[in-house]
């Protein structure tokens, strides 16, 4: 029996608990109604409370209406509270350039976590059921998919969603209707063969059944009930890697350095991947193994500036020895780097693709020796501490030779009308106590060499060597 079967899901995968709050997404249709007639049957059994939401997308016009009209009533018959809500998806859709399927999935999941959060629910439940597995894993086969994707649809998710009538067949539920004589709308929209969905419901399956294997919705529901089990492993793990590796960058992007992604498996490093766009978005979804792969060979790319456009409006970003994915296009003022410098060796700087070599001599060998814009030298003595390099910060002050005070960088290059791209990328030479250098641009009065030096520290700025 229906009702047996949704029990013994709820139990085993464990959706509810005693005193839960419980919001119904009640579309009118048979799934629908099935599942907010079953909740509200086990209300006692299972001390919850149940309420249902219905959302008007305003697509099917006066069907629609009629749909809204239905929940009401069969809410006011079985004595449940019910939120209506009428939203213009097709002008959404129009407005944001959304599928209308997109739209609508939007709209309705904000209205139930919009609900959620004012009502104080625990739990939304979803009507989705055995065929809607099956399709949607088939749909996910013919567009491409990992292991991620053949779990198919989840019993339940962290955010509180739940889908108590998963193992349920939709004749299974057409026959509970009838038993129980509840009526139901019927969305003409889904007879019609023109969406992917509706094609492989209406043909690809059926061909299935008839030609190939009578029950394959059971095989391809046990066979991501089986990969779930193997999935969850590779979440767990890969979940304590993402919190080890990944870096905030403010609340727009999430970064990764390169040498800690390139010896990871790839099927590690596209959960990393999605963790990330997930952490960006508040979810995953639109996010597809063709994005993933083509992410991997990116990664695996040996040029050091390479961009990859995701779904939502999320980019890939490769720079130098870091990858960004991130909200808005990494500009450069977001380049963060900071290096000590190695005295009579070879510092990287691999965010710019630069070498820098210091070497400390006499200032008479320094004077036999040639200058320019990428070569400078300084008095040892007056170096405070360690000498660094990295990019600029707020706040940024110098000396600037022959000045009495100090000025501001950013009032040096604007002065200097420096390009704002070109402002971050430039390398700044620091102290502990000062800036000494910002190359291309000005010295520090307080470093300079002058009659009482004796040691200098000679720094020369290369491009980086590829290996």
């Amino acid at each position: 029996m229906p009702a047996k079967k949704a029990l013994e899901t709820i139990k085993r995968e464990g959706l509810i608990q005693n005193g839960d709050r419980i919001l119904v997404a009640l579309s009118g249709g048979a799934d629908s109604v099935t599942l907010l007639h079953i909740l509200k049957n086990l209300e006692k059994d299972l001390d919850i409370e149940v309420f249902a939401a219905h959302l008007n997308h305003q697509i099917r016009g006066a069907s629609a209406h009629g749909d809204a009209l239905f929940s009401y009533r069969f809410c006011k018959e079985i004595e449940v509270p019910c939120f209506l809500r009428s939203i213009d998806v097709p002008a959404i859709a129009k407005e944001k350039k959304l599928t209308m399927e997109e739209a609508a999935r939007e709209a309705r999941y904000s209205m139930l976590f919009e609900l959620k959060k004012r009502f104080r629910i625990d739990k939304i439940a979803l009507a989705h059921n055995l065929d809607d597995q099956a399709e949607t894993i088939l749909m996910r086969i013919l567009r491409g998919t990992g292991l991620n994707g053949l779990k198919g649809i989840e019993y339940k998710r962290e955010d509180g969603l739940i889908r108590p009538l998963l193992d349920l067949k939709r004749y299974e539920i057409e026959e509970y209707c009838e038993l129980q004589k509840l009526r139901y709308q019927t969305d003409e929209t889904n007879l019609e063969n023109i969406y992917t969905r509706n094609k492989i419901r209406l043909e690809l399956l059926p061909f299935i059944e008839d030609h190939f294997a009578c029950n394959i919705k059971e095989i391809l529901s046990r066979m991501a009930y089986g990969l779930r089990e193997d999935g969850e492993y590779l979440e767990i793990e890969s979940k304590k890697i993402y919190d080890d590796l990944h870096i905030d960058v403010e609340d727009y992007a999430v970064k990764f350095e390169m040498e800690n992604l390139e010896n990871l498996p790839s099927s590690i490093v596209k959960r990393l991947l999605r963790y990330a766009y997930a952490q960006l978005l508040g979810s995953a979804e639109g996010l597809e193994f063709i994005h993933l792969e083509d992410a991997i060979r990116i990664i695996h790319n040996p040029k050091n500036e390479l961009m990859l456009n995701f779904p939502r409006g999320v980019i890939l970003e490769k720079k130098g020895y870091n990858l960004y994915i991130t909200k808005r296009a990494i500009d450069q003022e977001s380049i963060i780097f900071e290096h000590e410098i190695i005295f009579d060796g070879v510092t990287k700087i691999p965010e710019l693709d630069l070498e820098i070599e210091a070497r400390v001599m006499s200032k008479e060998k320094c004077k036999l020796l040639s200058s320019g814009t990428n070569i400078k030298a300084f008095d040892l003595d007056k170096i405070k501490g360690t000498l660094m390099v990295r990019g600029r910060k707020v706040g940024d002050r110098i000396k600037p030779l022959g000045f009495s005070g100090t000025k501001k960088l950013k009032d040096i290059f604007i002065d200097k009308k420096v390009p704002q791209m070109q402002r971050a990328r430039t390398p700044i030479f620091c102290d502990d106590e000062k800036i000494i250098w910002v190359v291309g641009y000005e010295i520090s009065d307080e470093s300079k060499i002058d009659e009482s030096t004796n040691q200098v520290v000679r720094i020369t700025i290369k491009q980086m060597k590829s290996e």
